[in-house]
């Protein structure tokens, strides 16, 4: 039979979002007849890539109903989110579950460097090569190629031959917040909400949006524009000159580096917010000012979207745990009484959320190669 159509393809995603999951709901999510999904479905099953559950009586008609699974043991992915300092890697089942995950810093920052290191660290995890790698980081990519990564100083390198070369492995490169935003999507806080947006904040602030139960992609998603809203009128000057932007307001380094100039003693993030949470003056100040910045962005990314829900992910997620009550206030000031109320969830595993969505992005390519022959 070959690839998959773009039916077969629905049925393997839906089954493997949702599963398991009662032929009733796959026929209404997918507009198909019952007789058109047990044809649909009978080469899944046959070929063993798909399973059929004991779920208890069908109330209408009394008989065992037989809810469609994934078939267990589909399957080892490998998921590397590449910063320009660290590598933070995760070995994963078939729905982005873990299963290991460790973390280096970079010995350097040439790509073949990296793609060894790579290697050596997933080997380090699992025996064996993954029946796929995804790697994602911050920058424009297409297809296998990083156009240009901030952080690493990449212009036009192809990353993922590299990769691929080095794990034996079929790979799939995207952009660290596409990648993210599809994790949340298929496995994570989002799962099964048709709409919503994505907020992450750490090193820097990204934006990323589903409408309709799809990741909106554009090549302006590597740009990094949400880095410069203006979200504080007194706020402090980002590097690039603008005052009270997302990443002066924001970012884990801006906020450190202001609790240590109030302090006039180093200060790193982590410290920055514990000082915060214990009352201190000058840091409660500077969390509090970015806890209404959080708010302020929250609300307007709600607002511009069209979307009320809200999942909040990064490495830089703890200012939300220090300053809950003040950000949530922040963005309900800026939300109209008349919409829909703000539903906030919070993705606080750090960089293993952001390796989790590497790892989604090669289950979603092997997905796409898989065959019925």
């Amino acid at each position: 039979m070959g690839t998959l159509t773009d039916s077969e393809r629905a049925l393997a995603r839906a089954v493997l979002i949702h599963g398991p999951i009662s032929r009733s709901a796959l026929t209404s999510r997918l507009g198909l007849s019952p007789a058109s999904l047990t044809r649909l479905a009978k080469p899944f099953v046959d070929r063993g890539l798909l399973v059929e559950v004991d779920d208890g009586p069908d109330r209408s008609v009394g008989r065992p109903a037989r809810p469609l699974d994934v078939a267990p043991g589909l399957g080892v992915f490998a998921g590397v989110k590449v910063t320009g300092e660290a590598l933070h890697a995760v070995v994963t089942d078939v729905r982005a579950e873990l299963l290991g995950s460790a973390a280096a810093p970079l010995d350097s920052t040439a790509p073949a460097d990296v793609a060894r290191q790579i290697a050596g660290l997933l080997r380090s995890i699992h025996d064996g090569a993954p029946s796929g790698v995804g790697v994602s980081l911050a920058g424009s990519v297409q297809g296998g190629l990083v156009e240009f990564s901030p952080f690493l100083g990449w212009i036009r390198e192809p990353f993922a031959d590299l990769v691929r070369e080095q794990v034996g492995a079929p790979v799939s490169l995207e952009n660290d917040l596409v990648a993210l935003t599809e994790a949340e999507r298929w496995f994570g806080v989002g799962r099964g909400i048709p709409g919503f947006t994505v907020i992450t904040i750490g090193a820097g602030v990204g934006y990323g949006l589903v409408v309709d139960g799809e990741v909106v992609r554009s090549h302006d998603v590597g740009v990094g524009l949400a880095g410069h809203l203006p979200l504080s009128a007194n706020g402090p000057i980002c590097q690039e000159g603008h005052r009270g932007c997302s990443q002066a307001m924001l970012t884990s380094g801006s906020i450190a580096a202001q609790v240590s100039a109030s302090l006039q003693r180093p200060v790193d993030y982590d410290e920055a917010l514990a000082l915060a949470a214990a009352g201190d003056p000058a840091a409660r100040a500077v969390v509090d000012a970015a806890a209404d910045a959080l708010g302020r962005f929250i609300a307007l990314a709600a607002n511009l979207s069209l979307q009320s829900t809200t999942v909040l992910a990064g490495e830089g997620m703890g200012l939300y745990a220090v300053a809950r009550d003040r950000v949530d206030a922040a963005a309900a000031a800026d939300r109209d009484l008349r919409a829909d109320p703000l539903r906030i969830h919070v993705d606080d595993t750090g960089f293993t959320a952001w390796a989790r969505g590497a790892a989604a992005v090669a289950i979603q390519a092997a997905v796409d190669r898989l065959r019925l022959d």
